[in-house]
Order: C-alpha cells, then sequence, then structure tokens
C-alpha cells in the first residue's frame, strides 16, 4: 500500500484542496512547470509534484510517483475551471487506500495477462499473479507504483514535463532492462498529450497506458456523459476478462457507441457488476498515425473530450452505471487507450514484443474544448 510508503503532510493536501477553487485568468500567461515536494517515501525518497500551466489558465499535476496525473483542469462552456480527474483532491484518507483511483502510468504491460506467465523465444516467464491468477497492470510493483526521475522539457505550444523509469531486468518477472519515459505536455489550445517511449536489452512485452478516471462535470455520476467510440468490434472475454481470441461485432450489444450514447443508457445490460470493462478494436487505417479514438460530452458542463491516438485498442471502464451504487461510488470513466489485453498470447493480436535495438513509441491526445448551450 501507499500508505506504508509515503508520509504526506496535512500541509500538502490542504493545498490540493485549495486547488480546487480557480477563477478564469484575467490574462494570458507564460506557459510554466512548477516543482514542489509532494511528500517522501518510507526510504526517505523525495516524490515531487510538477504543475504544467498553459497560457489559457488550464493545468495539469503530475506526482512522481506512479508517474500519476494526479489533477487536470480546464474550463467549462461559462469558463469556470474544475478537475476532470476523478479524486484531484488529495488525502491521508486516499493514500491509505493505495490510490485505487489514481491516473497512473500502467506497465511494463497494461491490462491482463493470463495466468501470470508467458512464453517468448522459447524461454518461459512468470509473473507475479495481482488479478486472482493473472497479472494485471505490471504486477503489484508496477509503474504505477514506483517513482519516476522527472525533468520539465521545451514544448513548442505550452508545457511539458518528462518521466523516465529504469526497470530492471527480472522486474515483477519480466525480462530485460527496460527503460521508459512518458512525456506530459499540455499545449495552449486545452490537448493533455501523452508521448511514450521504451527501449530495452532483451526482448520483452510492452503495453504503456494512463488509467485516468474521468469526470467531466467535476462531481456527480456520469450517466448522462455521451460517448462515442470510433470502434465497430470488440475482444470477447471469458468470466475473468481473459480474451477468447474472438473478435466480435458490436451491433446489437450494449458495446455499441458506434454512435453517440449516454454512458448509463444500457446500464441494465451489464450483468451483475453494472459496469463497463471492455476492449474494444479501434477502426484505423493502415498507417493512419494518429486517430480520433472517442469523444465524450458532458450537457452539464458543456466539457468535450476527444481522444486520439496511435494506439490499436481503448479500453473503456466505468462506475456501476445501474441500480444502487454504493455509498463511495462517485462516477468516472476510463479511456485507456492501449493495445488489447493478454497479447502475449494471441499471436493474431497486434504485437506487443520490443526487441533490442528497436523503440516502443506511442502518442495519445486528451483535446478538451466545450459544446454551446444549444448542444446540452
Amino acid at each position: 500500500m501507499l500508505s506504508a510508503l509515503l508520509r504526506h503532510p496535512r500541509a500538502i493536501a490542504a493545498s490540493f484542496a485549495l486547488a480546487a477553487i480557480v477563477s478564469l485568468p484575467t490574462r494570458a500567461a507564460e506557459p510554466s512547470v512548477q516543482r514542489a515536494l509532494f511528500g517522501r517515501a518510507g526510504d526517505g525518497t523525495t516524490i515531487d509534484v510538477l504543475t504544467l500551466t498553459n497560457s489559457r489558465g488550464a493545468s495539469a499535476k503530475v506526482i512522481t510517483y506512479g508517474a500519476i496525473l494526479a489533477d487536470l483542469r480546464v474550463p467549462d462552456r461559462d469558463g469556470k475551471f474544475a478537475g476532470v480527474v476523478h479524486e484531484t483532491v488529495f488525502s491521508e484518507t486516499n493514500y491509505a487506500r493505495g490510490f485505487p483511483q489514481a491516473a497512473m502510468i500502467a506497465g511494463r504491460v497494461a491490462n491482463r495477462i493470463a495466468n501470470a506467465r508467458f512464453t517468448l523465444d522459447g524461454h518461459d516467464y512468470t509473473l507475479i499473479a495481482n488479478n486472482g491468477r493473472h497479472s494485471i497492470h505490471g504486477g503489484p510493483k508496477g509503474f504505477g507504483h514506483v517513482i519516476w526521475q522527472a525533468q520539465p522539457v521545451t514544448a513548442a505550444d505550452g508545457a511539458a514535463v518528462k518521466l523516465t523509469y529504469l526497470s530492471p531486468d527480472g522486474d515483477q518477472g519480466y525480462p530485460g532492462n527496460l527503460t521508459a519515459t512518458v512525456t506530459y505536455t499540455l499545449t495552449n489550445d486545452n490537448t493533455l498529450r501523452l508521448d511514450y517511449r521504451a527501449t530495452t536489452d532483451q526482448t520483452t512485452p510492452v503495453n504503456l497506458t494512463n488509467h485516468a478516471y474521468f469526470n467531466l462535470a467535476g462531481e456527480g455520476d456520469v450517466l448522462d456523459t455521451v460517448l462515442q467510440l470510433n470502434a465497430d468490434r470488440y475482444t470477447v472475454a471469458d468470466a475473468t476478462l481473459i480474451p477468447t481470441g474472438e473478435i466480435k461485432g458490436v451491433e446489437n450489444t450494449p458495446l455499441d457507441f458506434r454512435a453517440p450514447q449516454p454512458l448509463g443508457a444500457r446500464g441494465d445490460q451489464l450483468g451483475a457488476s453494472r459496469r463497463y470493462d471492455h476492449s474494444f478494436v479501434l477502426h484505423r487505417p493502415a498507417g493512419s498515425g494518429l486517430a480520433l479514438a472517442a469523444r465524450a460530452s458532458e450537457p452539464r458542463s458543456g466539457r468535450v473530450m476527444e481522444v486520439w491516438t496511435t494506439q490499436p485498442g481503448i479500453q473503456l471502464y466505468t462506475s456501476p452505471l445501474a441500480g444502487p451504487a454504493p455509498p463511495e461510488s462517485a462516477g468516472f470513466f476510463c479511456l485507456e487507450t492501449q493495445h488489447y489485453p493478454d497479447s502475449v498470447h494471441h499471436p493474431d493480436f497486434p504485437s506487443t514484443i520490443l526487441r533490442p535495438g528497436e523503440t516502443f513509441s506511442s502518442t495519445t491526445e486528451y483535446r478538451f474544448s466545450v459544446a454551446s448551450a444549444a448542444h446540452r
């Protein structure tokens, strides 16, 4: 648990609580990156928070623990700023829960690997199971649970910070020394861009994503948030969410978001969990590069978020969307751009294998805008 690693001053929690009230800036400012102490790990290692601010007053906070997107504030149709990443105000209570809803970088392999094992180039590798008998998001000490090195970098349009982590050979059972970087850039047009890179000295699977829980209203549920996905197929999975290898069409299923649909419209069709947790196959022409994957719009605030990515798939994950929700359940949705789950066991899926001399590279952009009142 993070609480066992981090001594978190109450003053820092208070500073984030005050940041919940943000007024519209009266004039444009130069983009900036500010670094401050966030806390210290149990061994004394410093955990920093880096605040990116663009010329229009939007801001993003990234902490070096887990390369977590700790806060993201963009305006609504009235110019009022609010946090759109779930649980943006830090507290010791959140740490005691181990940050189950943090917008961490998931890796070395995001999503699930069946039975926490795989064979690669004739060698068998056993991972640490942390999702029943399976491995998820790189294991219990995956990339979301380590301290990254961070450095502000120059951005052509906005503010940026580059985070780097060296995952040693054998880390969580994976082969090879893997150097991973993620660069967060907050542009002046209110786009948050994530550029991922990785290199290795041994052949290894790699699948990196960010696990942000979004709520475009800043509070309440997400039942009325309207989602459209550029996907007409999904990866069929078993009861433990491991792909069977079959890919099916979304037509006549609650997974059909080809046309805009409120997230809560078909919650009663999602089984006992009442939540989405599905991997979609994005419709991407060959060589299309950065392409539109999803569009979410929130009618109360007018906030719109488009997701553009170079990745082949996207995982939709939500809070419960029908029936009485537990008292601690707040509304959120994830749109995790990534390769398909358990790709290492499915040669017909796009490959997640990275070899020495190659570079893993992907980009995802979250583009924020507002819709007029006429589109409520």
